[in-house]
Parts: structure tokens; sequence; C-alpha cells
């Protein structure tokens, strides 16, 4: 376990050392990142909807009964913006994208492909590690706040119309508003883009270390879905400690 956190560790490291190369991989960065981001759009849409759904669904009669109604928009605004949004998004982008990840560079490693890259001078890292780690790092965030904004809504939706609350939409954002603050949506954001390293990190080393024909690219995929989500809840602890002082 200590080795394969090590040669992850080691794998951001290189990672970053070829930022500098980036520019050159522009044209991989742009793929990767309509794949990542416009690709999964309507599944984010949908998920947070119902997250912010069910959150307002679970919490706002309780509050109610215990005339709380005014702090609903408050609880499921934060609730959202800073653990469900940049959680759930993380799992589900390491479950889509972390898993196509190990896939390909995995594939690419069983047939021999990243071989004949070093022989024709090619840095596997620059060429296939830096696009989809940048792609990763700047799409997670972005949809992650779209993440945050369709839960708000969805919890609105809701509050206003489950006849055990009755919340009206103005009053529902204005608790909102009073409640969640831009640091709250900032620290969401920023736990987002750790996820996102973590997730590209864990999910290119998968792939480049695949040994064994088809069958070794399913147990990286494998691995590289759980590792991804073992990361992000561990992590998700630390960080919230973290931004909470």
């Amino acid at each position: 376990m200590f080795e394969n956190v090590g040669e992850v560790v080691l794998l951001f490291w290189r990672t970053l050392l070829a930022l500098p190369q980036s520019w050159r991989q522009r044209h991989k960065i742009f793929e990767q990142f309509f794949e990542i981001g416009n690709a999964s759009l309507l599944m984010v849409c949908v998920l947070s909807f119902f997250i912010g759904a069910v959150i307002a669904l679970q919490t706002g009669p309780v509050l109610v009964e215990r005339s709380l109604a005014s702090a609903v928009g408050g609880v499921v605004g934060i609730a959202i913006a800073k653990e469900l949004a940049p959680v759930m998004m993380a799992i589900l982008i390491a479950g889509r994208i972390g898993s196509a990840m190990a896939a390909e560079i995995g594939s690419m490693r069983v047939y021999q492909e990243i071989d004949a890259l070093r022989t024709m001078n090619i840095n596997p890292i620059h060429y296939l590690v830096l696009p989809r780690m940048i792609a990763i790092a700047i799409a997670l965030p972005m949809l992650v706040t779209f993440s945050i904004l369709v839960g708000w809504f969805g919890g609105a939706v809701v509050a206003n119309y489950n006849h055990h609350m009755e919340i009206p939409f103005l009053a529902f954002f204005s608790d909102l508003k009073n409640i969640v603050v831009l640091q709250d949506v900032g620290n969401g954001v920023f736990k987002s883009f750790c996820f996102a390293l973590i997730i590209g990190s864990v999910s290119c080393h998968q792939g480049l270390t695949t040994i064994g024909g088809p069958r070794g690219i399913g147990r990286s995929v494998t691995k590289a879905v759980v590792n991804s989500i073992v990361f992000i809840v561990i992590f998700d602890y630390i960080l919230t400690r973290f931004l909470l002082k």
C-alpha cells in the first residue's frame, strides 16, 4: 500500500515538473476537457438536482415541525456547497472518467504502445498524463460550481411544492443568502480541485502499471475507481479539518 502511495505521489510530482510542456499539449488538453466536462453535464445536472431535492425532503419537515422553516434554505445550501456537491461529483467523475483514464492508458501499456512512445523519445508523462491531469483539474471545479447551483434549485423546488413545507422560493433563497457565504462555496470548489488531482494521479498510475493482458486492464480499472474513492473520502476529512480552522 505504501509503495503504491509513493508511486502515485512520485507520478504527481513528475507531472508538476512537466507543466512547462502543457502548451505543446493544448489540443489534447482541450479534447480531455471536453470529454470530462461537456460530456458529463447531463449526469451532473440530474444527480445534483436530486441531491438537493433529497436533502430538502429529509431536513425540511423536521425543521418545520420545530418552527425552523426559515433555516431550510441555509441547511440545504451549506450541505450542498461544502460537502455533498464536491464529494458526490468527485465520486461520479472517478467512476466515469477515472475508469476511462485507467483503461485507455492500461491498454496502451499492455499492447506496448507506451514502449513505442519511449522509443520515439516521447515522454509518456508529457503525452498521456499531463493533458489528463490539467483537464480534470480545470473541469471538476467547474462541474462542482454548476452542481452547487443546480442542487440549490432542486432543494428550492422541493421546499416550495412539498405540502409539509411550502416554503416560497424567495424565502428559501433569502435564508440561503443569509447563511451561505462565498467562502463556503470556495471551500467546496477547493476540495473538488484536490479531488481532481487525486483522481488523475491514481487513475493514470494504475494505467501505467497495468500488466497481464485484458484481465489486467480490468483489475487496473477497478483499482483506479476504488482507490480514488477511498482517497477522496480520506482527504475529504483532512481538508474539512483544515478548512474549519
